[in-house]
């Protein structure tokens, strides 16, 4: 005896299976146009079912007035916060090894000087070209002060400067440089590279944008 070759099941079209979704949601003694309107919502008479009473409850609360007035105040407080005063920066590269690692994400506090200036061994963002370049470095020296390096070792006004951050071996040999009166001298923690390829560099109290949170 011959086995019959069973026939592949045709493919369901899509009006199909609208027709499927509409008989489990529309009863048998209403009509198609009816029950899409009930489904839908598209008639004016059509009735809605409210939500229950946890879930309303849940999303909007109890006072939706409340509720919205909540939201809005939550999002201009976030649009102010993240816009003015905690700036997102990060960390590109290894200048700043070990104390923050490549690909970090920090927030910049732009009022940490409202009431003081910045103090040395502050880790601060610097901003030097355009509005959206910023650099993450230390401040190791203040406004009239001379900075050099020497054995690997910095100096301020030819006074060895205690640095525990700084982790890795530096052999750098950096000639004095004597800062203005409204001059900082920034430099990363990451001194194991050479001093020529190492981004340090002198700059105003004006590009200091604020101070790196944690």
């Amino acid at each position: 005896m011959k086995s019959q070759a069973s026939t592949p099941p045709e493919p369901i079209s899509r009006l199909d299976l609208v027709r499927i979704w509409l008989n489990l949601w529309v009863p048998q003694n209403e009509s198609v146009f009816a029950g899409m309107n009930r489904v839908f919502c598209m008639g004016t008479n059509a009735e809605t079912v409210p939500p229950p009473g946890w879930l309303r409850a849940a999303l909007i609360g109890r006072h939706p007035k409340r509720t919205l007035v909540r939201i809005v105040v939550l999002v201009t407080v976030c649009f102010v916060v993240f816009r003015f005063i905690l700036l997102p920066i990060r960390v590109q590269g290894s200048s700043m090894l070990p104390t923050y690692r490549d690909h970090r994400v920090n927030f910049v506090n732009r009022l940490a000087y409202y009431r003081h200036e910045p103090q040395r061994g502050d880790v601060v963002a610097i901003r030097t070209t355009g509005l959206h370049i910023m650099y993450m470095k230390r401040i190791i020296g203040l406004p009239g002060e001379k900075v050099t390096f020497h054995g690997g070792h910095a100096f301020i006004n030819n006074e060895r400067l205690n640095e525990p951050y700084v982790k890795y071996a530096c052999d750098w040999e950096v000639p004095p440089v004597a800062l203005g009166r409204n001059e900082y001298y920034f430099v990363g923690d990451n001194r194991s590279m050479s001093s020529t390829d190492h981004f340090k560099f002198l700059a105003p109290r004006g590009r200091i944008v604020g101070k790196i949170l944690l």
